[in-house]
């Protein structure tokens, strides 16, 4: 089985991307940055957990693909759409921050996103696809900032955040969905 991500991971090893160490997050959010390997290697990581997702997801059934482990519960198409849905929220954010925008961003409703998204009637191959998509392009953009970039701030869903811990959310949370996948679905 070929993974989706086509990156070249010798260019991935050059670009140290720390933990951050600020605190003023809220406890959802640093949750995720405390899964996190603080080696610096996120672009790494970012990638790995992406393979490590694909090798989970490729064997399973279409029924699988959309079982919930209880009533009212994402499918795993509907959990998998809401990582990639939220990782472009958070490339967005990190985004607008690191080019020195210091427009407030609202936060976002994931469970409306999760309604609207239609998740359960799309191929396991489309939703793997696109995901690949959002994460090659999230770690070509986090390649491209500086440590100047990382370290600057702003507002969302009324927190204030680096780009550093952004770009570091998008790892803890695939990672906390992924725990997520192993230990209610499979």
């Amino acid at each position: 089985m070929g993974s989706f991500l086509n990156l070249q991971p010798e260019s991935l090893i050059v670009k140290k991307i720390y933990k951050p160490t600020e605190s003023g997050a809220p406890d959802y959010m640093q949750r995720y940055i405390k899964l996190v390997p603080d080696d610096g290697n996120l672009l790494i990581h970012l990638e790995d957990i992406f393979s490590e997702t694909e090798e989970i997801i490729h064997p399973l059934s279409a029924e699988k693909m959309t079982h919930s482990y209880a009533s009212g519960k994402w499918t795993i198409k509907d959990m998998l759409v809401h990582m990639a849905d939220t990782e472009r929220i958070f490339v967005y954010r990190a985004l607008r921050f690191s080019r020195g925008d210091e427009t407030p961003l609202p936060g976002f409703e994931e469970s409306v996103f999760a309604q609207h998204a239609r998740a359960n009637e799309r191929e396991k191959e489309d939703i793997m696809r696109e995901f690949s998509l959002v994460r090659e392009s999230s770690i070509a953009f986090v390649e491209s900032l500086s440590d100047e970039a990382l370290d600057r701030k702003g507002l969302a869903n009324n927190y204030p955040l680096t780009v550093r811990f952004i770009v570091n959310l998008i790892y803890g949370h695939h990672k906390h969905h992924l725990n997520i996948l192993r230990e209610r679905y499979l």
